[in-house]
């Protein structure tokens, strides 16, 4: 049987530059197993998307992220790209609206350069996770045990690598979604303040 999102609200949160298929697989996935998702974005109107250096289609803010409340979604997804996750981790609202996301147990899904943005929420210290290879070295100088796995889960935090593991990330973020509220991050977030 297929796990079903039924009544599951999923954030994508996301800026200019995203890497499309990071954003646009995985939303689809959700959407196909039953969730709303919305696009949450620090632009107010439109993000556009990144076929790895070519520009890609432009995407439909649906909530700002000035009026986003992370208390109303039932988990986050942290696409990857260059630009993107660089302008969500040097913007304090977006590092604030995934912090909450961990302090109220809620899953969260970053892939590839995404995980920068979990860096900067001091969420990776001691969590094991993977990224685009390119910025190892700064998950484990923030406190985290990279590996090179397809996909690693780890209380509630799901991680991959790159486009090619889409459809594992998507899985895996499916089943961490439909668990709900995972206590180990609530603890972790305890332990980590």
């Amino acid at each position: 049987m297929k796990t079903s999102l039924k009544n599951k609200h999923v954030a994508v949160l996301a800026a200019d530059g995203f890497e499309q298929a990071e954003l646009e697989e995985p939303m689809n996935a959700f959407k196909e197993a039953g969730a709303r998702v919305s696009i949450v974005s620090p632009n107010d109107e439109t993000i556009f998307g990144m076929h790895h250096a070519d520009r890609g289609d432009d995407f439909h803010v649906d909530i700002p992220l000035h009026d986003a409340d992370a208390s109303e979604f039932d988990a986050l997804l942290l696409p990857g790209g260059l630009m993107n996750p660089d302008t969500l981790r040097s913007t304090p609202e977006a590092v604030d609206f995934v912090r909450a996301f961990a302090e109220e147990g809620k899953p969260i899904a970053a892939i590839c350069h995404g995980p920068w943005v979990l860096i900067e929420a001091g969420l990776v210290e001691g969590r094991k996770l993977t990224s685009w290879p390119a910025i190892k070295t700064d998950i484990r100088n923030a406190g985290g045990d990279w590996v090179d796995q397809e996909v690693v889960v780890d209380h509630g935090l799901v991680t991959s690598r790159k486009p090619d593991d889409i459809p594992a990330f998507s899985r895996k973020a499916i089943e961490e979604i439909a668990e709900g509220v995972h206590e180990g991050m609530v603890h972790y977030m305890h332990a980590h303040q």
